[in-house]
């Protein structure tokens, strides 16, 4: 009875998160220099004229950046889960796999080595460098003769991260033009997002986010240990490999849509875990649509508080993350995995 209603409390949860990011659109759309009314957004929609300012605004402006917070902030909640699961970690996160240095790397080296400009064109590298680097730092966890234990993933990806980190630094600091573009890429944005850049990055999404679902049960075999794991009837090796992909799908899309964000894919899985419990089938529905909410409420937030300007997404994210995460790491029940 009681395992019922708690069933039935966690799927009240998530109805009133989707609504809570159906809210979170309208606000985002809504919201920005620029007055648009929302009888003009299904206008925009069905019968877009390019000639009427609002509708102008919603179609250039509002709507991109809006899909880009959905697609990225689902990405990192799903991927945050996933890595933490796998890591046996609490504190793991993009950098910890090398994620965001591969991807820093790759796309410094389009600026300044290939010469590339458009966003459409280089921006694709910081996939490719995530993927690559996420690939090399599990090869090197996998050495040895107990393969890929958290504690090698975590001190490969931290090593593999500093290699980068060393690479990406010497290639800035010999082109000053590069460098100039690469910071704004590197503070982690919505703005300014091509269309086309988000249609690059949903198929990895979607296929990531669908794979990362189904990935509940076999999380929490891994979160008792290998050798519970193993007794249950979990193949480790491989289970922990279809979640490094999935990580690295989702989390090289991310960067490729948004740049590198800061602690969301750290907070949001702490947070949600404080009302659904430990268990993973739950945890990453919850993710995937709380960390979007928490996404769009920091880009809507850097459009208020400097205006006629604005603070990027990824600034107000992390200032709006570091507090809470340090709350939550001083309580015991939200360390635990």
């Amino acid at each position: 009875m009681r395992g019922h209603r708690a069933t039935v409390l966690r799927s009240l949860g998530l109805v009133v998160l989707a609504a809570l990011l159906l809210l979170t659109v309208g606000a985002s759309l809504m919201t920005g220099s620029g007055h648009v009314a929302a009888a003009d957004l299904l206008p925009a929609l069905l019968h877009p004229d390019r000639t009427d300012k609002a509708q102008l605004i919603l179609l250039e402006v509002r709507i991109p950046r809006t899909a880009a917070g959905l697609l990225a902030g689902a990405a990192l909640g799903l991927a945050g889960t996933v890595m933490q699961g796998i890591a046996r970690n609490p504190l793991a996160d993009p950098g910890i796999l090398g994620v965001n240095a591969g991807a820093s790397a790759a796309v410094v080296f389009a600026l300044s080595v290939l010469g590339m400009t458009d966003p459409a064109h280089y921006i694709w590298f910081g996939f490719l460098g995530a993927l690559v680097a996420s690939l090399l730092v599990f090869t090197i966890g996998s050495l040895g003769r107990d393969g890929a234990t958290p504690v090698k993933l975590t001190l490969a990806g931290a090593a593999t991260g500093a290699a980068l980190l060393s690479l990406t630094t010497s290639m800035l600091l010999t082109d000053s033009k590069s460098f100039d573009q690469y910071r704004f890429w590197q503070v982690g944005s919505l703005t300014g997002r091509d269309p086309a850049v988000l249609w690059q990055a949903l198929p990895f999404i979607a296929v990531g986010a669908l794979v990362a679902l189904l990935l509940g049960s076999r999380l929490n075999a891994l979160a008792l240990g290998d050798d519970i794991a193993r007794a249950l009837g979990q193949r480790v090796g491989p289970t922990r490999a279809l979640c490094a992909v999935v990580v690295v799908l989702l989390c090289g899309a991310a960067t490729v849509v948004a740049g590198p964000i800061a602690f969301l894919g750290l907070v949001v899985p702490h947070a949600v875990r404080l009302c659904t419990g430990p268990d993973h089938r739950w945890i990453l529905p919850y993710s995937a649509l709380a960390a979007p909410v928490l996404l769009l409420v920091a880009d809507i937030t850097g459009r208020l508080i400097a205006r006629p300007g604005e603070v990027q997404a990824g600034i107000v994210t992390a200032a709006i993350g570091a507090v809470p995460f340090v709350l939550l790491v001083r309580r015991r029940k939200a360390a635990g995995l």
